[in-house]
């Protein structure tokens, strides 16, 4: 009788500890509010800065074309006026220099309009200390056209955008 009840205690025991050791255990891995909520802010800042470069390399690559067309229109405009004084006045100069101040105020206030959008956006206010200057520059630029100094206004605008690469260089 012994033996009948200690086999049916070990066969208890072996069922028992053969069950809990089928049974498989999962930890569930957590992740806290806090770390999804910075991952958040993190991805939406890069979200920003990469916008705010975007913004920037699109106004170098508006420079850059605009400056490339320039030292033609500039030269030719330059034959016109020397033409004019010597006595072949061409109608269409005027309206050339008018366009190509027009260029140069629209880049001014397009500067302008950078420097405000990174001043005013939180995640790229460390960024606007290397970018301020740039509509500045542009308006100097604007102003030498006005007074129809084309090349030393175009010579103002490669600064600015040597500026404008110094900002994309530090935001990447």
């Amino acid at each position: 009788m012994k033996k009948v009840i200690v086999t049916i205690c070990a066969l208890l025991l072996l069922t028992t500890n053969a069950a809990s050791q089928t049974r498989k255990r999962t930890t569930k891995k957590t992740t806290s509010s806090a770390t999804k909520t910075a991952e958040a802010e993190a991805a939406a800042t890069a979200a920003v800065r990469n916008e705010g470069a975007t913004k920037v390399a699109n106004q170098i690559k508006n420079l850059t074309t605009f400056l490339y067309l320039l030292g033609g229109v500039a030269r030719s405009i330059e034959d016109l006026d020397a033409a004019a004084k010597t006595g072949q006045p061409s109608p269409t100069n005027e309206k050339n220099k008018a366009q190509l101040r027009q260029s140069f105020s629209d880049f001014r206030v397009g500067l302008d309009a950078l420097e405000v959008y990174f001043r005013n956006t939180p995640a790229l206010q460390g960024y606007y200390t290397k970018l301020v200057g740039s509509a500045s520059g542009a308006a100097e630029a604007e102003s030498q056209a006005a007074a129809g100094r084309f090349n030393q206004a175009g010579r103002t605008l490669v600064g600015v955008v040597g500026r404008l690469a110094d900002v994309l260089v530090v935001m990447h």
